[in-house]
């Protein structure tokens, strides 16, 4: 009886790239579904879903019948128990591969015990939202007859240089001749010729392109990724019209109907009521609360908030450079981790915390910049809070971002990628109590302002038509 009167439901299956910044707006976008009558199943991986239960308790992710989680293996081998790296983000290209080669098997399998009603007590499939880089998927839903929209969770910006790979090792800007490209100047090459993109310079593109092989996996991977999403019925993008406008224009151009439904933090915060969707989370670290407390002990604006993210890898000594450079500029700060030494310099000044609760950070009163990675989250939640942003981007098309919020959006400064302390000191100072950082900061409200509109109007009225042109079955 369950599953013919769940049969009124339509069921999206929502499918995320296994690593944390794909995850978190995902679960937002599938909580909007949700909220918009669909039956959900959100598909994690077997590593993360015990990495979430762990995280946030064994009974966190049960409660709502029509929302639910199911799990499929990602093809690596399991970390051991005492493996230091147990709690961690797995290697991204290794995820990349193994999602592409072994996960389509189980994902079908999936499907296909969803689509046994009987025993499922769950609607038929009726839609696919995967990942932008998890568009195996797309043979599933094309084997089922189904919409399949993909989910590119990174910016518009950093999406369309993706789709230029092409014309860039066409043109021959790429491979890099040897490795001494990448201390000779030759990454500030400006690339002539792509739309939209004026001045962008071989080091503002996503990172993967910076290689002396162009039969590297990354780069194949891009290429083969970009092709695929021609396949889609649609691209959802978790941005608004009014920051990316021109992007999204050129994107339109050359791919299936895009979908600009963003900032999702500011869209769920809007409409969703549900107290139980409310609670659902995806953070795999535990939060630390305690650093909101003593965000509430300080200025308004006086605080740098910084947090490279969950995948950024630094030497020993950039932490340090980072760390002293900090100190040095006398600002209090949050930093979601610290190197050994120095707390007992910055002890009055200094917040400690393993894992926040960033949104609530961004948006409290007293942080004033944010010293970050440049991820699109990261980004889209900055400009969300009026937050300007010192930008140091790690890899991807974090690079891309950083070319944007410092040329195009004004609001951040990028940090040399060879860090030193009076580096981090200089910006910092500028950032918090100088001239330009008071711009920037001026600037950021104006997007933050235009970020909400678009929550309330296109980007909502864009989620809206997605769900009737699209993902709704059609009668």
């Amino acid at each position: 009886m369950a599953a013919s009167v769940g049969t009124l439901k339509p069921h999206a299956v929502c499918i995320p790239f296994p690593a944390q910044g794909h995850i978190n707006p995902m679960l937002k976008l599938a909580k909007l579904l949700h909220n918009n009558g669909f039956h959900i199943t959100f598909v994690n991986t077997e590593y993360n879903h015990h990495r979430l239960l762990k995280s946030r308790g064994p009974d966190s992710l049960t409660g709502l019948p029509s929302f639910r989680f199911e799990t499929i293996p990602d093809g690596l081998p399991p970390p051991s128990e005492d493996d230091a790296d147990a709690d961690a983000t797995q290697d991204i290209p290794s995820l990349c591969e193994s999602t592409t080669t072994t996960c389509l098997a189980p994902f079908r399998n999936l499907l296909a015990k969803l689509n046994d009603t009987a025993s499922s007590e769950v609607p038929p499939v009726s839609c696919i939202v995967s990942d932008g880089v998890m568009s195996f998927t797309a043979d599933a839903a094309e084997e089922l007859a189904i919409p399949e929209v993909l989910f590119w969770t990174t910016s518009a910006c950093g999406f369309y240089a993706y789709t230029q790979y092409e014309y860039v090792f066409q043109k021959e800007y790429a491979p890099l001749a040897d490795a001494s490209c990448f201390t000779n100047g030759y990454l500030e090459t400006v690339i002539e010729g792509i739309p939209s993109m004026e001045g962008i310079r071989m080091r503002d593109m996503p990172s993967f392109v910076r290689t002396t092989n162009e039969d590297d996996f990354m780069v194949q991977f891009i290429f083969a990724e970009m092709k695929r999403a021609k396949r889609a019925s649609a691209i959802v993008l978790n941005t608004f019209e009014e920051l990316e406008r021109d992007t999204i224009d050129a994107l339109s151009s050359i791919l299936p109907p895009i979908y600009p439904i963003g900032p999702l933090n500011l869209i769920e915060n809007l409409v969703i009521e549900d107290e139980g969707l409310k609670e659902l989370g995806s953070n795999l670290w535990k939060e630390d609360q305690e650093c909101l407390k003593w965000l509430d002990t300080r200025e308004p604006n006086s605080v740098v908030y910084v947090n490279f993210g969950s995948i950024t890898v630094m030497t020993p000594d950039q932490l340090n450079e980072f760390a002293w450079g900090l100190a040095n500029s006398k600002q209090p700060f949050l930093w979601v981790v610290l190197p050994r030494g120095f707390l007992e310099e910055t002890k009055e000044r200094g917040m400690l915390a393993n894992w926040c609760p960033q949104e609530k950070v961004l948006s409290h009163s007293s942080v004033g910049g944010f010293l970050t990675h440049s991820g699109w989250n990261s980004t889209l939640e900055s400009i969300c809070s009026g937050v300007p942003m010192i930008c140091w981007p790690f890899f991807a098309e974090q690079q891309t971002n950083c070319w944007y919020c410092c040329t195009k959006w004004g609001v951040g400064m990028e940090i040399d990628s060879d860090v030193k302390r009076n580096g981090v000191e200089t910006l910092v100072t500028k950032l918090m109590i100088g001239e330009e950082g008071r711009q920037m900061r001026n600037k950021a409200v104006e997007w933050k302002n235009l970020a909400r509109d678009s929550a309330e109007g296109s980007s909502y009225r864009n989620l809206k038509k997605l769900i009737d042109q699209v993902l709704l079955p059609k009668v």
